[in-house]
């Protein structure tokens, strides 16, 4: 297994709010461009092709790829082309309230989104009739889930030797009333004062956006805004994913 930590020490015993040039302050003192404490770790299932775990500080997924392995029933193959298919689910024991086991609304849509965010940076069309199945599970969740289920999905990805143009990163912008603010927690995704919380997942690959998903209300020039913070927020989330491979002894993608 290999592991990529970006603890600071000297951040650990923060627990007074920062505020920011305009004196906004976050829930848990977290500068407004700044994620929560980031890990990234690859071959955590023996059994699958590939896996891996990734967290934003007490949102944990961990991800499984089997394949690409022949796709049954036979009438869903592809002759030109090898399939990407994405399942993510929140363990009942993930978040403060137990949640029903099971498919809801929610994690079918999270899991279509996902293979739309992973789908451009694959490439299976050397791999006819097949399929690759990724298996998303969240462990432990405090907002972002998607992002960090991403980020652990394109890791397992390369971990199992599945062909890819470069590795997918994800991060969530939020907007809490009329702040920008990077990697979104729970708290800040409950935000109920003034035009209350926006939650922006964005997903880059190869320099371009493969994922941006709006729920909330934005204005044009706030959006754009955005996009330059997760586009400076995705250079570290590419890092420790770039350093727990290098850790595992799997080769980066070449751009």
């Amino acid at each position: 297994m290999a592991t990529k930590d970006t603890h600071n020490p000297k951040d650990s015993g923060a627990t007074e709010s920062k505020r920011d040039s305009a004196g906004f302050k976050r829930p848990d003192g977290r500068k407004i461009d700044e994620t929560r404490h980031m890990k990234a770790e690859v071959g955590i299932i023996p059994n699958a092709d590939g896996s891996a775990m990734f967290s934003f500080g007490d949102t944990v997924a961990i991800a499984a790829v089997y394949g690409p392995k022949q796709l049954h029933p036979q009438h869903l193959q592809n002759p030109e082309t090898g399939i990407l298919r994405c399942d993510y689910s929140m363990l009942s024991f993930s978040v403060t309230e137990r949640i029903r086991p099971g498919t809801s609304r929610r994690s079918q849509e999270i899991s279509k989104v996902t293979e739309w965010a992973l789908a451009p940076a694959l490439n299976i069309k050397d791999f006819p009739n097949t399929v690759v199945d990724v298996h998303i599970n969240i462990l432990q969740a405090d907002a972002s889930t998607r992002c960090a289920g991403i980020n652990a999905a394109a890791l397992a990805l390369a971990h199992a030797g599945v062909p890819m143009n470069d590795i997918v990163s994800s991060v969530s912008i939020g907007k809490l009333d009329r702040q920008l603010v990077v990697d979104v927690s729970k708290a800040e995704e409950d935000w109920e004062e003034g035009e209350g919380a926006t939650d922006i997942p964005f997903a880059f690959t190869g320099g371009k956006i493969a994922l941006l998903q709006l729920d909330g209300k934005i204005r044009p020039k706030e959006l754009k805004e955005a996009a330059k913070l997760a586009e400076k927020a995705l250079k570290k989330v590419y890092e420790v994913q770039k350093e727990a491979l290098k850790k595992a002894g799997i080769k980066e993608e070449s751009k």
